[in-house]
């Protein structure tokens, strides 16, 4: 059966898109047949996999194309099956455009607006173990598509003194969509991203998620790793840049996890 997972947090810069990247990424190189789907008006997820580069983007020797996006698809002049980029083996993705920052206001007066993503996924998703949705920092009609659509949710958060900032209410927000259109939601798990082990207040708010989250929090943490930052410039998964580095280790070990059934 297919995991649709969607990466949230409305607070920027935690690791949402490096997480989407590497962790459909690791599960690919598992052998599972992965779609990420980006539901962010800023592609970044897009441009790190080298997809759909705007012109004078700074990756050389990436083509520039224009692919169909997520956009296309929530307006209803796209199917998913045609806005799907093969990215290497086992890896699909949907690219996002900069016309997705309308999106709210184009599709307010939609009736059902909440549940488009949903419903076109469905006649595609049989083909994926997972797909794993990248979702912008922000809770509005982008993140309850992804949300309305998704399974579970992996919410990334950053081991520094605001981490558990807005939490709460996107853990709100999370029940609200559950109780209205989507009852088979859960939380997957909280992972503790950009995590600097020699900092001692990296530690200590470390040791804060545990203690709020409790059993809800990955054992696998993803420790702040140059080649993780450097990957996108290239347009690469960390496997691709780096496979032998501390950053491709851990989205390895995150993604065994998932596969282990404990979340």
């Amino acid at each position: 059966m297919t995991k649709i997972i969607a990466i949230i947090n409305q607070k920027g810069g935690v690791g949402k898109t490096t997480t989407t990247v590497n962790l459909g990424a690791a599960l690919a190189e598992k052998g599972k047949k992965v779609l990420l789907f980006d539901m962010d008006a800023q592609s970044n997820m897009t441009t790190h996999l080298g997809v759909g580069v705007q012109e004078g983007d700074f990756q050389e020797g990436i083509e520039d194309v224009e692919y169909p996006s997520s956009y296309d698809i929530l307006k209803g002049s796209k199917t998913v099956a045609e806005c799907v980029v093969h990215r290497s083996k086992n890896l699909d993705v949907v690219p996002s455009s900069l016309s997705l920052s309308a999106a709210d206001l184009e599709l307010g007066g939609v009736v059902g607006r909440e549940l488009i993503l949903k419903r076109a996924l469905t006649n595609i998703q049989d083909n994926y173990d997972y797909i794993i949705i990248d979702c912008p920092p922000a809770l509005g009609l982008l993140s309850l598509n992804a949300l309305a659509a998704a399974d579970s949710v992996i919410i990334p958060v950053q081991s520094e003194y605001l981490a558990l900032h807005g939490v709460r209410q996107l853990l709100d927000t999370i029940e609200q969509v559950k109780s209205v259109f989507n009852p088979v939601l859960r939380v997957m798990g909280v992972l503790i991203c950009l995590h600097d082990i020699r900092k001692k207040l990296a530690r200590a708010v470390s040791d804060t998620i545990r203690t709020y989250f409790g059993d809800l929090v990955f054992e696998t943490v993803i420790k702040t790793n140059v080649a993780l930052a450097e990957a996108p410039s290239d347009g690469k998964t960390i496997f691709e840049y780096a496979p032998r580095e501390r950053g491709a280790d851990d989205y390895r070990e995150l993604a065994n996890e998932i596969e282990s059934g404990k979340f």
